[in-house]
């Protein structure tokens, strides 16, 4: 059948839960394209940034392979991006480890988050349900979700940012999922997401 849009999942050397893309191959119409160089990504409609088992070392794979640069290009031209638990945490402005658990590293500044690894891991099965989400995503508003979180980070609005005006909006409660004020870049801690039919 014809393909009408095309998912790049961006495959660090250390993705975490590679398989709850894999629903994604199934839907009719729709090309999985396992990105590893910035012309992986050309012909994407959305990047996916998944899970890292360890957020700092692959941000900084990203930004040798120049992915962080393909990345915000296509952000740039509102197209959709999407950062799923340590991808989440990529897209936001920093990483800081006061512990020693993951690294610091200045995020990709997609979105005005900050992350601050903690000692205690939260491994849990969510339910949530996404507020009002405008833009790209809005097909997911009032949609009930559940999902589970693996994560040491713990993220939040950046305070500075915030108060020069720059605000992630709440798409899902308890510091669970941001995206942008034009809607197009999203970001959330559940994974398992595509597994979820409403999704």
């Amino acid at each position: 059948g014809a393909v009408n849009k095309t998912i790049a999942v961006v495959a660090y050397p250390r993705i975490s839960n590679l398989d709850e893309f894999q629903p994604l191959k199934n839907i009719p119409g729709v090309r999985l394209v396992w990105a590893r160089t910035p012309a992986d990504c050309a012909a994407a409609d959305w990047i996916i940034l998944p899970g890292s088992k360890h957020t700092s070392g692959d941000l900084a794979w990203l930004r040798v392979q120049g992915l962080d640069a393909a990345v915000a290009a296509h952000a740039a031209q509102g197209r959709a991006v999407l950062g799923i638990c340590g991808g989440l945490q990529m897209l936001g402005e920093a990483l800081i480890d006061p512990h020693g658990i993951d690294g610091n590293a200045p995020g990709l500044g997609l979105l005005p988050l900050v992350t601050v690894f903690d000692e205690d891991k939260t491994v849990r099965h969510t339910q949530a349900q996404f507020g009002r989400v405008s833009g790209l995503w809005a097909a997911l508003s009032g949609v009930h979700v559940q999902g589970y979180e693996i994560h040491h980070g713990q993220t939040a609005q950046h305070p500075a940012m915030a108060a020069a005006g720059n605000v992630a909006q709440v798409v899902l409660p308890n510091g669970l999922g941001w995206k942008n004020t034009p809607g197009n870049v999203l970001g959330c801690y559940l994974h398992g997401l595509f597994e979820d039919p409403a999704v």
